[in-house]
């Protein structure tokens, strides 16, 4: 197995993050690597910034990423990506959901929504994979999915056979929305291969 990996999970409350960073790490866990996750909620409940740090490798100690060691940036909002480009590193991969998710201060017209957010993290001359997550989960029954999709698209840069993915969302998503997800899990991993 060798080296350990990292990866961040980024967005805003309500997004998914929580139940993508799970369902990476049961994936990791299932196909033998030690896996360690973190989870700041934040305001989470408002739409303010939701985070999870996830570790695998042989042996994991602690799950917390240093700034210029995620591997991979997996981001739900494009404003939360640029936020945490300080974790990446010239080799790091980042999968960004298109959507634009305004804080409340940029609703109430009290600042602007940065513009150029997504030139501004693919000048940095990393892989980049952008995902149109909310339309691609619509297109597969539930825009509610969208975070599978990013998980989807984000499985191809991990070292794990799909049939690992899809078990995990067979025993951690609720029966009634499986098929779904199994869905936009498919539809994401089509995105990045």
């Amino acid at each position: 197995m060798g080296a350990i990996g990292n990866i961040l999970f980024s967005g805003v409350g309500g997004q998914g993050i929580l139940l993508a960073s799970e369902i990476t790490a049961y994936a990791l866990l299932s196909a033998g690597y030690d896996a360690k996750k973190s989870e700041v909620h934040g305001m989470a409940q408002r739409g303010g910034s939701v985070t999870a740090q996830l570790r695998y490798g042989d042996k994991v100690y602690s799950p917390l990423i240093e700034p210029g060691k995620a591997d991979i940036l997996i981001s739900f909002e494009m404003m939360e990506a640029a936020r945490y480009l300080p974790y990446l590193h010239k080799e790091s991969k980042v999968i960004v959901n298109t959507q634009q998710i305004k804080p409340p201060s940029v609703a109430m017209g009290q600042v602007a929504y940065p513009e150029n957010v997504l030139d501004a993290i693919t000048s940095l001359g990393i892989q980049v994979v952008t995902v149109d997550a909310f339309d691609i989960a619509r297109d597969a029954g539930e825009v509610k999915a969208a975070n599978v999709v990013m998980v989807g698209a984000m499985s191809n840069f991990l070292p794990m056979a799909v049939d690992v993915y899809e078990n995990i969302i067979n025993t951690r998503v609720p029966e009634r929305f499986r098929e779904v997800n199994l869905k936009a899990f498919s539809a994401g991993r089509q995105i990045s291969s």
